[in-house]
């Protein structure tokens, strides 16, 4: 049984060690933080609980897959979000609620978007012809060099080319007349890391998986649920955990990693291993490759750093949802510097989970849980962050005046992590919450291998390398880069099932 050492237990190091262990591998997972999970985690601090990253997700039927290809029943209880979530514009009007249904998200856009309804269903038509054409040409493929990605670009139906060139920002112009819808519709660009004006109209994709295909999702007991299931899983099937265990050095031997060194002296040995550290990142810091030195790493786009704000506060906030968006009125301008600036943004964006609106049990009796994000700069552009108590209460005082609540009389817990404490927690490049961002220079093929450039028994999973970020994504990731393993492993052989699966677990 050949034995796999997974550094990192995001939700792609926890996928790829199911999926590893299901074909027989001996799995062994070391995590430089104090527990599982990587950025899908969890804050619990004075009776109040956060999820303290991702909140919801999309693509259901990618965990599906995940559950059914190792022969367990899917462990989550998950429930579609109807509405997905609201907007709220600093001009003073009502708040928009995007519903998933079409009919009620036209009557909710009636008053300015003439005739919504069909360029809806337009849009949508045109984003489902393209995920139909991409999705197993492209976003579920690995590729071997970068001419046989190009190459397997070329199977796309020409049709979709004049998308790669346009923005997404430019593709909604082209469809719809009201800043309203376009700025709704383009907050999917956020997802990714980036804005709207530097992502490609290709990711017009997500529209259709999000108000049509599939819809996005909450978890019963939070979305921390997706890893404790895992790793209760794993933890059957024998799979050990070591925690706050950093590795700093990988001792390799001509083509092969030998063992591998950890911040406390300790050497660890085993057949293959796989990174689901930011895979760009691990190549500079630790494998200390020249082509990903800093400079080359920094020319690179990254997405967006997170700001997050976690507050519980005494009684009710009725007019929130589950998910909420809180913008300005300067949209364009925003979010075309935002990134890029020095200082703390002014009249900051942000997103608000209100925790508690499924999950009252996540706070004390008649209080409410906040979760808000905020978009920030990395750490190439803003290095200091002492003013974060600053920006923190300009956005709690900005939300009280909205939402005629005031949190500060009201508060009685208040945690902050700007980029500096992301990056300290999980070894994020720079502070970037959702790794390298999504332009066409940096897609598919033209992202970080899957599989080590130098070594041949070193892999790697998650948000940085193909096919992207986010949860599915990731889920997807873990696929491909078993597939990978699989292909080299002359051991193994299709026709042979090693799997012994736990029999209160097999489908």
């Amino acid at each position: 049984m050949k034995k796999v050492i997974i550094i990192g237990t995001g939700l792609g190091g926890l996928a790829t060690a199911l999926r590893l262990t299901t074909y027989g591998y001996d799995v062994e997972m070391v995590e430089s933080y104090h527990k599982p999970g990587g950025r899908l985690n969890r804050l619990e601090k004075d009776g109040f609980v956060f999820d303290l990253g991702p909140t919801i997700f999309s693509m259901s039927y990618e965990f599906d897959e995940l559950f059914k290809t190792c022969q367990v029943k899917n462990p989550l209880s998950i429930f579609a979000l109807e509405p997905l979530y609201r907007v709220f514009f600093e001009s003073g009007r009502n708040p928009l609620t995007v519903y998933r249904d079409p009919h009620r998200l036209a009557n909710e856009f009636s008053s300015f978007e003439p005739d919504f309804l069909k360029k809806f269903e337009n849009y949508l038509k045109d984003a489902a012809l393209l995920f139909r054409d991409t999705q197993f040409r492209i976003l579920k493929q690995n590729f071997n060099s970068r001419l046989d990605y190009l190459i397997k670009m070329l199977s796309v139906p020409l049709r979709h080319t004049p998308k790669m060139l346009r923005t997404l920002w430019q593709e909604l112009s082209r469809n719809f007349v009201s800043n309203e819808v376009r700025i709704i519709l383009s907050l999917v660009g956020f997802f990714l890391g980036g804005t709207p004006f530097d992502t490609p109209a290709i990711y017009k994709i997500l529209s259709y998986t999000e108000f049509q295909f599939d819809g996005y999702y909450r978890v019963k007991g939070g979305m921390y649920q997706i890893v404790e299931q895992l790793v209760e899983l794993l933890k059957k099937r024998n799979v050990q955990f070591h925690y706050n265990t950093k590795i700093i050095k990988m001792n390799g031997q001509q083509s092969r990693v030998c063992s591998m060194l950890d911040d406390q002296g300790r050497k660890w040995e085993s057949d293959l291993f796989v990174c689901n550290a930011d895979a760009a990142g691990f190549r500079q810091k630790v494998l200390q490759r020249n082509k990903y030195n800093p400079q080359y790493l920094d020319k690179k786009k990254w997405g967006m750093a997170p700001f997050t704000i976690y507050l519980g506060v005494k009684g009710k906030i009725p007019n929130l949802e589950h998910h909420n968006y809180f913008l300005g009125k300067n949209f364009e301008q925003y979010t075309r510097n935002i990134f890029k600036n020095n200082i703390s943004p002014q009249k900051p964006y942000y997103y608000v989970n209100c925790v508690t609106k499924f999950h009252p049990e996540f706070a004390p009796s008649g209080c409410e849980g906040l979760f808000i994000l905020c978009p920030v700069p990395d750490l190439r552009y803003k290095a200091q962050w002492s003013d974060s108590e600053v920006l923190a209460k300009e956005i709690i005082q900005d939300l009280s005046l909205r939402l005629d609540y005031d949190l500060f009389a009201n508060r009685i817990m208040l945690q902050i992590m700007n980029p500096l404490d992301w990056q300290a927690a999980f070894s994020l490049y720079r502070g970037s919450g959702l790794g390298l961002n999504h332009n066409l220079s940096q897609v598919g093929g033209f992202r970080p291998p899957n599989k080590d450039e130098e070594y041949c028994n070193l892999y790697y999973v998650g948000a940085s390398t193909i096919p992207g970020t986010g949860l599915p994504m990731v889920i997807i990731s873990s696929k491909l880069v078993t597939e990978r393993i699989l292909q080299d492993d002359p051991d193994f052989s299709k026709s042979q099932h090693r799997m012994q699966p736990d029999s209160d677990s097999a489908l």
